[in-house]
């Protein structure tokens, strides 16, 4: 049986994700860190990670590039999930007796609206199913947590209300990371990160490699370089596969104008769900 890697503890929304791509006949590894999750492919212990990258809302998540680039697990898939967000406590307990809600910063930032309507203070924990877990464990009247439906059937808490992140585009994209590039699928992505030379026009010039062979870029982000300050480095994503000719020649293109480059994978690219009304309080009503 597969088994998948991912952060958090039972009832993550990394967990939800390996399971709507796998389905149910999959075994699952729960790690402290993302970088455990890493370790347990690259040991064998698991076959594949499921590794958080960006939310729709919230941006990039810490820590997940700067793995990709220190790391040599391949891109096998991106993952695509409609993240519904649920505000839980323990049974018996009313909405309007909660003070703090507690959750992973990415959670709370997803629902800051609803937690300012309410006025109810954000406490930030390292997992969101992780805090329903610990609530479960140790109950305090005055706490709810954010978290994941599934997190509130396997700690027996209550839901309050469904829905409680502010935008219904709230999606967060994961890759599949393992040890193999996947086979080619008619619909690729590619994602590559590459440092360029500093001087003035290079990263124009970099991205004309692109533009004129008519390749679509998806994503563009900069991230600070760990060894130097104030350099940075640069991850792209674009439509179609490093083995098309186009893309070849881009890369290739691409080497005249950076002092580093590092393919992360090709990879089958996913279609975004359209999102679905299951939100149970109005976000758009005055507080």
């Amino acid at each position: 049986m597969t088994k998948i890697a991912f952060q958090g503890v039972a009832g993550a929304y990394s967990e939800e994700a390996l399971r709507e791509y796998f389905g149910s006949d999959v075994e699952v590894l729960p790690c402290r860190s993302f970088e455990q999750m890493f370790v347990a492919v690259e040991d064998g212990v698991a076959d594949y990670a499921m590794l958080p990258v960006e939310n729709a809302v919230a941006g990039s998540v810490t820590g997940a590039y700067e793995l990709l680039m220190q790391r040599d697990l391949r891109i096998n898939a991106e993952v695509i999930l409609r993240v519904h967000h649920m505000l839980m406590a323990m049974p018996g307990v009313e909405r309007d007796a909660i003070l703090r809600v507690r959750s992973h910063p990415q959670a709370l930032a997803q629902c800051r609206r609803y937690l300012d309507r309410y006025g109810f203070k954000p406490e930030a924990t390292f997992d969101t199913a992780g805090s329903a877990r610990d609530l479960a464990a140790s109950p305090e009247p005055d706490v709810a947590v954010i978290a994941s439906g599934l997190a509130a059937e396997l700690y027996g808490l209550q839901i309050l209300d469904r829905g409680v992140e502010d935008f219904p585009f709230n999606y967060t994209r994961f890759f599949l990371m393992g040890l193999e590039d996947p086979p080619r699928a008619q619909r690729s992505k590619t994602s590559i990160v590459f440092t360029t030379r500093h001087s003035p026009g290079a990263l124009y010039k970099a991205m004309g490699e692109f533009a004129n062979r008519g390749i679509n870029l998806t994503k563009i982000e900069s991230r600070p370089r760990q060894n130097e300050p104030w350099r940075y480095m640069f991850y792209v994503d674009f439509e179609g596969h490093c083995q098309d000719l186009p893309s070849e020649a881009a890369l290739m293109g691409l080497l005249r104008h950076t002092s580093f480059i590092k393919l992360l994978g090709s990879y089958p690219a996913a279609m975004t769900p359209m999102p679905e009304a299951t939100t149970q309080w109005d976000s758009s009503a005055e507080a």
